[in-house]
C-alpha cells in the first residue's frame, strides 16, 4: 500500500540538506529542516519551508539527538525522515526509533544498517553469498598474538580496520610484522574513541589498488537494480577527493560482474532503498574485492546522476512511499562521463588544516538546474556543470561540522571533456575569507597521471608535496592591489596621491598569516605603484566598484576581486586568494606571536596534552594535540626549548589562534 509523503523532515545540513530540499519542493513536498544554535542561519534553513531548533552547536546534543530529531518530525507532522549522509544515516538505532515512531525513514531497514555497519559481520555475510572478498581475519579473538599469526598467513603489507568503524577512522597500513603491534594499539584507541567499539580486523592490502563502487537501489517488490560504477580512487587520509563516473580503468564484461556482486550483496542483507557497495579493484586483473557498504545515499551521488539521467533522492522518496523501481536492469544507460570535486574549506599547503571563518565572498560558476539538468541543458545536452553548496556569501565555516561547502560537478561526452570543464571551473571559483582546496583540486584534475587514468588511492600522498606545494609569496603585484583596494581615493581624481611636492609615498604594514610585510607604495592618479624589498610593480586601475578592480598592467587587463571586512582585506588576482590584515596604524605589539608560542591553528577542543611545564622539548615534537571538525590536528613545537607555561587542559575548548603554550629557551 502506497503511503504519499507529505512533509519530509531532513535530518541533516550543510549541501546535502539543500540538496534534499530541491528534489523534496519539486515533488510538492514541505520540506523541514532542522538546525542547531550554530546553523540558526544556514542556507539549508533558509531554503527549507520550515525549520526547527534542535538544540547547541555540537553534534551530540543536536545533529546526532534521536530524541531531539523524532520530537521535531512529530512537532511539524512529517511523514518520513531522510537522514543524507553523515550524522544518523547509518545508525541502525535512528532507523528503529523512526519506525516506533511511525514515520518513514528514507533508508534501508535498521537490520541492514546492522549488518552491513559491522565489518566483521558483512565481511562474514559477503563471503556466504559469494561476493569476493580479500584474504582477511575478521574472528573474535583479538589478542595481539592471534592478529600476528594471521598477518604473517594473510602476508604483509595488511590493514588494520575498527570492525564498526567507517570514514577511514581505526585504519591502519601495516608495511612488516615490526609495525603490527602499534598499528593495533593506535586503531583500536581510535575505534573506541570514534564508535564505542575496538575491534578490528584484518585484510590483505592490495597494492596499487582502485576504489571502485557500484550504486545499487532496491524496493520493498523484490527488485534489485545496479546503476554502474563511479571511481574514487583520488583519496587523501582516506577521505575522497574528486570522483568519477564511470571509472576509467573498468571494462564492461567487469562492471557486469561488479554490478551483479553488488546487488547479491544487496539481497544478502534483505536491503531497500539506495547503496553503495563498495570494492577494492587490481586494474591489470580486473580483479575485485568488496570493502564495505555505504547504507545510505554518498556524498558523491551526483556523478551517477549526471551519466544516467536519474534523480537518486526522487527515487530514495519514490521506495520510501512504496513504489516498486520504475525501471529495470536493462533499462539503465550510461551517457558520457560526470567529475566530481569535493570543495573544503581547509589549507593543502598547511596538511589540509581545516579553516574557519566568514565567506566574504562565495562565487561559483553554475548551471543551478538541479540533478538532471544535464539532459534538459538548452544548446549542447552533453555538456554541463552542477554545484551543490551548502553556504553562501556572508555565512560562517563553523569548526563543529565537516569542512565541505560545495560539490562542483561537470558532465561531458569525454572523460577529457568533463575533466577539463571542472578544472576551468574551479579556476574560476572566487572565495574570499576562509582558505580552500579549490586550487588543489584544479591542479589535481590537470595532473598528468590523473589525466591518464592512473591515479590509485595512494598517488595524493605519494605525490603530495608536488601537488601541494607551498603558495607563493606576496608579490609587489599584491602590495599594489592591496594598496588601491585600502586606500580611500577617488578613482577619477587626477591629482589622487599628489601634494605640492609630487606623488609621495606612504607605508603599508601588512599581516598575512604569521607573516608581518613592511611596504610602501604610491598612487598618482590611477597609477599605483607597490614596492616590496627590491621589487616593485604598477596598476592602473580602471574601474574599482563591487568588490572588483579591472586594471592594466603590462599592456593586460584584468580583473581582481576583493573584500573588506574593518582592517582586514581580502584579496584575488592573478595568484593564489590573500587575506592582509592592515597593521599600519595598529599599536606597537598588535601582531601574532612569534616563535615561542604554540596556538591552535583553529576552534576545537584540546584532545591532549603530552607534555608539563619545565619539559625539554625539541623542533617538531608534538605537544599537544586539539580535535576539530572531526580531525585531531596535533600542535609540534617551533623550536628546540623548555616549556615555559601550559594553558591547555584535556577538554578544553579554545578558539583559533589562542596561546597553549609558551617556550622557554633551551637550557645547557
Amino acid at each position: 500500500m502506497l503511503k504519499p509523503i507529505r512533509a519530509l523532515l531532513i535530518a541533516n545540513r550543510g549541501e546535502i540538506a539543500c540538496r534534499i530540499i530541491r528534489t523534496a519542493k519539486a515533488r510538492g513536498i514541505r520540506a523541514v529542516a532542522v538546525y542547531s544554535a550554530a546553523d540558526e542561519d544556514a542556507l539549508h534553513v533558509k531554503r527549507a519551508d520550515e525549520a526547527i531548533f534542535i538544540g547547541p552547536p555540537a553534534p551530540a546534543q543536536s545533529y546526532l539527538d534521536i530524541e531531539a530529531i523524532i520530537a521535531a518530525a512529530k512537532k511539524v507532522g512529517a511523514d518520513a525522515i531522510h537522514p543524507g549522509y553523515g550524522f544518523l544515516s547509518e545508525r541502525a538505532a535512528f532507523a528503529e526509533a523512526c519506525e516506533k515512531a511511525g514515520i518513514a525513514f528514507v533508508g534501508p531497514p535498521a537490520s541492514a544498517i546492522a549488518a552491513m555497519g559491522d565489518k566483521a559481520e558483512a565481511r562474514r555475510r559477503m563471503s556466504a553469498a559469494g561476493v569476493p572478498c580479500a584474504p582477511g581475519y575478521d574472528g573474535a579473538d583479538q589478542s595481539p598474538a592471534r592478529f600476528r599469526t594471521e598477518a604473517d598467513k594473510i602476508g604483509y603489507p595488511v590493514m588494520v580496520k575498527a570492525a564498526a568503524g567507517g570514514g577511514g577512522r581505526g585504519m591502519r597500513v601495516v608495511q612488516g610484522p615490526e609495525e603490527l603491534e602499534d598499528a593495533l594499539a593506535g586503531a583500536r584507541k581510535e575505534a573506541e574513541s570514534a564508535f564505542g567499539d575496538g575491534r578490528l580486523l584484518l585484510e590483505k592490502l592490495v597494492v596499487g589498488a582502485r576504489h571502485v563502487e557500484i550504486q545499487v537501489l532496491a524496493d520493498a517488490h523484490g527488485n534489485a537494480v545496479h546503476l554502474g560504477e563511479r571511481d574514487c580512487s583520488l583519496q587523501r587520509r582516506r577521505q575522497k577527493v574528486i570522483e568519477e563516473a564511470p571509472s576509467p580503468v573498468v571494462g564492461p564484461e567487469t562492471r557486469a560482474a561488479m554490478g551483479a556482486a553488488a546487488v547479491e550483496a544487496a539481497r544478502a542483507v534483505g536491503y531497500r532503498n539506495a547503496g553503495t557497495v563498495e570494492f577494492l579493484f587490481e586494474p591489470s586483473t580486473q580483479s575485485f574485492y568488496f570493502l564495505e557498504m555505504n547504507t545510505r545515499l554518498q556524498v558523491e551521488h551526483p556523478v551517477t546522476e549526471l551519466v544516467t539521467g536519474l534523480d537518486l533522492v526522487a527515487l530514495q522518496l519514490d521506495i520510501a512511499e512504496g513504489c516498486p523501481l520504475p525501471f529495470g536492469q536493462e533499462d539503465v544507460r550510461l551517457d558520457g562521463w560526470a567529475i566530481e570535486a569535493r570543495l573544503y574549506a581547509e589549507d593543502p599547503a598547511k596538511g589540509f588544516l581545516p579553516q574557519t571563518g566568514r565567506l566574504a565572498c562565495f562565487d561559483l560558476p553554475s548551471c543551478d538546474g538541479g540533478p538532471t539538468a544535464r539532459r534538459e541543458a538548452s544548446s549542447d545536452s552533453n555538456a554541463f556543470l552542477r554545484v551543490d553548496a551548502g553556504v553562501e556569501a556572508g555565512d560562517a565555516v563553523s569548526p563543529h561540522y565537516d569542512p565541505l561547502i560545495a560539490k562542483l560537478v561537470a558532465h561531458g561526452r569525454t572523460r577529457d571533456e568533463a575533466r577539463l570543464r571542472l578544472a576551468a571551473a574551479l579556476d574560476d571559483a572566487v572565495i574570499l575569507g576562509v582558505t580552500t582546496n579549490a586550487p588543489f583540486l584544479a591542479g589535481l584534475l590537470r595532473d598528468e597521471a590523473f589525466a591518464k587514468g592512473e591515479a590509485d588511492v595512494g598517488y595524493i600522498e605519494r605525490a603530495l608535496d608536488r601537488l601541494a606545494p607551498a603558495p607563493a609569496p606576496v608579490s609587489a603585484l599584491d602590495i599594489a592591489l592591496a594598496a588601491a583596494t585600502l586606500a580611500d581615493w577617488r578613482l577619477d581624481d587626477p591629482l589622487a596621491g599628489w601634494n605640492s611636492r609630487g606623488p609621495t609615498a606612504f607605508p603599508l604594514k601588512l599581516q598575512h598569516g604569521d607573516e608581518i610585510i613592511e611596504a610602501r607604495a604610491i598612487i598618482d592618479g590611477p597609477r599605483v605603484t607597490g614596492f616590496l624589498g627590491d621589487g616593485q610593480a604598477s596598476v592602473e586601475a580602471l574601474a574599482i566598484e563591487d568588490g572588483r578592480i579591472r586594471y592594466r598592467v603590462d599592456g593586460a587587463v584584468r580583473c581582481a576581486r576583493f573584500a573588506r571586512e574593518g582592517a582586514r582585506l581580502h584579496l584575488k588576482g592573478a595568484g593564489p586568494a590573500r587575506t592582509f590584515a592592515d597593521m599600519t596604524h595598529a599599536p606597537a605589539g598588535a601582531q601574532a606571536g612569534g616563535g615561542n608560542e604554540v596556538r591552535a591553528p583553529m576552534a576545537g577542543v584540546v584532545a591532549s596534552v603530552l607534555v608539563k611545564p619545565g619539559d625539554a622539548v625539541k623542533k617538531g615534537q608534538t605537544l599537544i594535540a586539539v580535535e576539530a571538525m572531526k580531525m585531531e590536528h596535533r600542535l609540534a613545537a617551533p623550536r628546540d626549548g623548555v616549556v615555559e607555561t601550559l594553558s591547555a587542559s584535556v577538554g578544553d575548548q579554545v578558539a583559533i589562534r589562542a596561546v597553549l603554550a609558551r617556550l622557554a629557551p633551551a637550557q645547557d
